[in-house]
This record gives C-alpha cells, sequence and structure tokens, in this order.
C-alpha cells in the first residue's frame, strides 16, 4: 500500500537567528516533528501542506519552494506501507498556534539549530539541513 503526505517547514528571521516550528503528537508524546500529513482525495501536494500545516500549528503559510521528499517503509496492522512525504519551505501569514487541533500537544518555534536537536526523524533532520542551506549565508 502506498501512501502519500505533504507539509513542510515553517520559518521566520527573528534577530540574526531562523526560528522554525515543531510540533509534537498527542499521541507520541517524546517525538519532535514537522508538520505534515496525508493527501485527502482531489487535493494536490501543495494544497495538502498548507491544510496539513494549518490543522497541526494553527498558521496560515505562503509556500515559498520545493524541499523536496522523503520515502519509507513502515507496517501498520500487519500491512507493509510505502510512505512519501512531500515538504515545502514556508512563511506564516496569519493564524495563531492557539488554533492547532487536538492531535498535537505542543506547537513551539524553535532557533533552526535547536530544531535539529529535537528532532526525532533522520529523514527530517535531512530536511532541516536542506533548509539550513538553503537560508544560511556562506
Amino acid at each position: 500500500m502506498a501512501v502519500i503526505a505533504a507539509g513542510g517547514v515553517v520559518y521566520r528571521h527573528q534577530s540574526r537567528n531562523i526560528e522554525v516550528v515543531l510540533v509534537m503528537p498527542v499521541q507520541e508524546p517524546n517525538r519532535w516533528a514537522l508538520p505534515k500529513g496525508h493527501q485527502d482525495p482531489g487535493e494536490t501536494l501543495e494544497q495538502t501542506a498548507r491544510r496539513e500545516v494549518r490543522e497541526e500549528t494553527g498558521l496560515l503559510v505562503q509556500i515559498e519552494s520545493a524541499l523536496g521528499h522523503s520515502e519509507y517503509w513502515y507496517q501498520w496492522q500487519g500491512q507493509p506501507i510505502h510512505k512519501q512525504v512531500y515538504y515545502y519551505l514556508m512563511t506564516p501569514r496569519g493564524g495563531s498556534f492557539a488554533e492547532h487541533d487536538h492531535e498535537m500537544s505542543q506547537v513551539v518555534w524553535v532557533s533552526l539549530s535547536e530544531a535539529l536537536k529535537r528532532i526525532t526523524f533522520a529523514t527530517e533532520a535531512e530536511i532541516l539541513k536542506r533548509v539550513q542551506a538553503q537560508l544560511t549565508p556562506p
């Protein structure tokens, strides 16, 4: 079975730092992640990414560019699942963390360097490293 998902790295410049949004799911209280979720029928990847980020963070966002995708396999109820997750670089355009859905226990801004320390999965760390390379001057 194949699953398609999309989400993003929401960022802002704060003083001399770049800050990004991380989320912690209620069901996984020790996992820091990037906001993302499954594509609904009829949605484009960009629509999925904006919707999922809105649901999980409460923020309205604008997509700046594509960051690529990750893919991996996992087991769900004895079935092998092939998951592809497409990521986008995003900026906030409204909303607030107070409006995030019930699936997230925490939604936070952290510096990009702190996000790289906190993020749980290596695939998402790679996406953050792409952001770091793209946004940090040489």
